[in-house]
């Protein structure tokens, strides 16, 4: 495979598109002293390197401790065969917290007064839950010291995720939530998604994408250990369709990319029988899920805290008045994709589009975003370059 020269508009022209041969080449290799080749650069606590002091606590003295969660769920082949190589590697203390079922669009959103389920999940050379909420209760229940015995990961890592989380769809996307919840925490994190296509991809796609993405997941936990990776910064990896064929790993900026959001009216006749069809598949979980738990009572308590996903529009225009018949409708969301006009080749789903790997550094708050995605870039050309 060619390493051809990418070049972006925040990077310096050294830096090559083609991340996986150079990680792998120094896999075993130094490079980095921990202190910052540019002498003008500007010492603020947002964009220092993470210590590895205070973070990733070994509890067993040896293996740095990292977390994974997703938004498709626990049984997810993406979390699966992500797990499954960390854990191959021989070098982490891998710890597991995901969602019981798919939280694609969740966004940021937590489960607040609202009791969560925890279930303890075999996961072979892991530790690793289940939980009846949003990633973003996972990580921050993984993280506050009551479900694991160590006090903070080195890092966290969200996916792989089926479905891209370009653009706009930051936002809604759980995945990406996962990993900013992590950020808010002080802890240094990485979203993953593959491009899946509903009619091109199959599942072993998301063992290529693990094998595309390793590399860099590598170099993140040897510079986080050794303090030299920007402290305030998530990057969300963007994997195309078809992994291994991807042109190489390309720094990108988040674009304007969404999708169209569409509200369809259902009517009552077509409703009811979907409701019915949905009752059907929720005994046939409930009876598997009855199979997998302890104890019936277990499941019991599970069942007690499904909600019913149906949204109803009532209209209050007579409210209070005892002879007024309420209107109720239906309505189910779509996402339709939409024409995008962007044509920046440094663009997230533009260079996903020409089946570049996009790596795109994400931050906080608006105020040091400049400085921080600045330092970020740094981290990446210097993880990628080249002797020459």
């Amino acid at each position: 495979m060619t390493t051809p020269v990418v070049k972006n508009n925040f990077l310096p022209p050294g830096l090559v598109s083609n991340l996986e041969q150079v990680l792998l080449s120094r896999k075993t290799g130094g490079g980095g002293d921990g202190e910052s080749s540019n002498p003008n650069e500007k010492q603020d606590d947002s964009t220092k390197p993470v210590s590895a002091s205070n973070s990733g606590d070994c509890d067993d003295g040896s293996k740095s401790i990292i977390l994974v969660t997703n938004s498709d769920g626990i049984e997810s082949q993406g979390l699966s065969y992500l797990v499954e190589a960390l854990v191959r590697e021989g070098l982490y203390n891998v710890n597991v917290c995901a969602p019981q079922s798919d939280k694609l669009t969740s966004g940021h959103s937590l489960s607040l007064k609202e009791t969560i389920e925890v279930v303890s999940v075999d996961i072979n050379g892991a530790t690793a839950y289940e939980v009846s909420g949003t990633p973003v209760d996972c990580v921050s229940l993984a993280l506050c010291g009551s479900l694991f015995t160590w006090s903070k990961p080195l890092l966290v890592i969200s996916g792989i995720n089926k479905g891209l989380s370009c653009g706009h769809h930051m936002f809604y996307s759980g995945v990406v939530a996962g990993a900013r919840e992590a950020l808010v925490n002080g802890v240094p994190s990485i979203s993953i998604s593959l491009n899946w296509k509903k009619d091109g991809s199959k599942e072993s796609d998301f063992k290529d994408a693990v094998t595309v993405c390793l590399p860099l997941i590598q170099a993140m936990i040897r510079d986080v250990e050794k303090g030299v990776f920007p402290k305030s910064c998530s990057l969300n990896v963007e994997i195309p369709t078809s992994p291994l064929t991807n042109k190489g790993f390309k720094v990108t900026r988040q674009s304007l990319w969404r999708s169209t959001l569409t509200w369809q009216a259902i009517s009552a006749t077509r409703h009811q029988a979907a409701s019915r069809f949905a009752s059907q598949q929720n005994n046939a979980m409930q009876l598997a899920q009855l199979g997998r738990d302890a104890s019936a009572a277990g499941a019991a308590r599970r069942l007690a805290t499904q909600k019913k996903n149906i949204e109803i529009v009532e209209s209050v225009g007579a409210a209070g008045k005892l002879d007024f018949k309420r209107t109720v409708k239906y309505f189910r969301l779509e996402m339709l994709d939409k024409e995008q006009e962007e044509e920046d080749e440094d663009l997230d789903f533009k260079a996903l589009e020409n089946y570049f790997v996009a790596v795109t550094p994400i931050s906080l708050s608006m105020q040091v975003e400049t400085e921080t995605k600045i330092a970020a870039s740094e981290w990446i050309s210097s993880a990628l370059q080249v002797e020459q």
